[in-house]
């Protein structure tokens, strides 16, 4: 059996989740407790500060991309650890319209999918006892989510926070503790949402001060004994076929979108990572027989990677006999150029035609369902993927083979198709899990 376990959520994005998630772990911590923290959706960065305040590495768990199954082979991180806790992603049932493998992705679905009680973190701010009325909708949505009670966040005083208190227990809904207003310890944000964790500064000393300050103003015995075990039982994990037996893989602050899940799966099945860092002119490792290119934030260091001659130079030659794919930033990064927000140019490896621009910003978000027309490293021609987009170029050309037939989650089409030229192919979406 795992730890017992939470999830926390909130009525929107920005209401705080982040923040109290990262409190929590820091301050169980400091306890002595070993806790296993997950993530529900696609998120890459908010898993790299759970990795910072709690010492284990955060693992995505995704309804629409995953099936139960999958999820369950994930739950088994958890095993020997004190307690589980799961940062929701916007509101909490916010997902998609048509379900995906075991859900919509909203955090709710992941609720519900493992029995984990929901802590419900409000922001009380601009009002008082109608605070509850929120609350009970929340409780009454679904009757397959439960929720544990709420954290009430941005407090203005002692007498607001007893008049919110006074509706929520009018309403039967438990508080577990109240947070007055702490700008010193919301984390720098940028327009894909947070800066990374590698890239924060003071990220030890904001950590501490969200555990101090959390242990100071909620119960957290409480919020251990409100916690249960998963329903869902964990199994061994399902078995994920590498890119390559030697992966070349980029990693750095330009290329660090990996999922965990999907390294973890390639470890497991007997294969060899092999970083390097573009950034610093480094070529792919030599004696690997793929390299992977994940997303990150090239348009930040356009000047560098165009600058970077080895490491492009290096990566032509590799990409003569062996495969080389690329995601998002690293499918840009591939193409032949790369338009930054100032409007200038940047010459990318030039393995395909790919141009795009951050001049003109263009948001794409959300998730994709890819039906390869062409094989990746891993996956055969015909294989079914299921991945998440979220960038903001333009795309100005995009010459070479389309790289599959890729769809919405509505099933609706989309221009980023990827492409394939020779052994390099590229996506703008991110693999999460092969479908069922």
């Amino acid at each position: 059996m795992t730890a017992p376990g939470l999830l926390i959520s909130a009525p929107a994005s920005g209401t705080g989740k982040t923040t109290l998630m990262l409190g929590l772990l820091a301050a169980f911590r400091a306890q002595g407790l070993q806790v296993q923290p997950f993530k529900n959706g696609p998120d890459y960065i908010d898993p790299a500060f759970h990795r910072a305040a709690s010492g284990r590495t955060s693992v995505n768990l995704d309804s629409w991309a995953m099936s139960a199954v999958r999820i369950a082979g994930f739950l088994s991180a958890a095993e020997g650890t004190d307690l589980v806790l799961a940062e929701g992603s916007m509101g909490l049932f916010d997902g998609v319209a048509v379900t995906g493998e075991s859900g919509t992705g909203a955090s709710a679905d992941l609720a519900a999918l493992t029995g984990w009680p929901v802590v419900l973190v409000l922001d009380v701010s601009g009002q008082a006892q109608s605070a509850a009325a929120a609350a009970l909708g929340f409780r009454a949505f679904r009757p397959d989510v439960t929720l544990a009670g709420v954290v009430l966040n941005r407090v203005a005083s002692p007498r607001h926070e007893a008049l919110v208190r006074d509706g929520m227990a009018a309403a039967g809904i438990r508080v577990f503790g109240a947070l007055p207003r702490q700008p010193g310890i919301e984390m720098p944000e940028r327009h894909l949402g947070l800066v990374q964790a590698e890239e924060t500064p003071g990220l030890d000393r904001l950590i501490a001060e969200a555990g101090r300050f959390i242990a100071a103003h909620l119960d957290l015995k409480a919020l251990v004994a409100a916690a249960r075990p998963s329903t869902l039982a964990a199994t061994a994990p399902l078995v994920v076929t590498p890119p390559g037996q030697r992966i070349a893989l980029a990693r750095d602050a330009a290329f660090s979108f990996v999922y965990p899940h999907l390294l973890d799966g390639w470890r497991r099945a007997g294969a060899e990572i092999l970083p390097f860092s573009p950034l610093a002119d480094q070529a792919p490792d030599d004696r690997a027989d793929v390299c992977w290119l994940p997303g990150g934030y090239p348009e930040l260091h356009g000047g560098a990677l165009a600058a970077a001659a080895r490491f492009r130079q290096g990566l032509r030659r590799f990409a003569e006999t062996r495969p080389v794919h690329g995601e998002c930033g690293g499918y840009m990064a591939m193409g032949a150029g790369l338009i930054d927000a100032a409007g200038k140019r940047h010459e990318m490896a030039g393995l395909l035609g790919l141009v795009t621009s951050y001049e003109k910003r263009r948001m794409h978000l959300g998730y994709r369902l890819a039906d390869l027309a062409v094989p990746i490293p891993g996956h055969a021609a015909g294989a079914r993927l299921r991945g998440h987009e979220f960038h903001y170029s333009t795309i100005l050309d995009q010459p070479d083979m389309a790289l599959a037939r890729v769809a919405d989650a509505g099933g609706d089409p989309v221009t980023e198709t990827g492409s394939r030229r020779g052994q390099a192919t590229g996506t703008f979406f991110h693999l999460i899990a092969e479908a069922t």
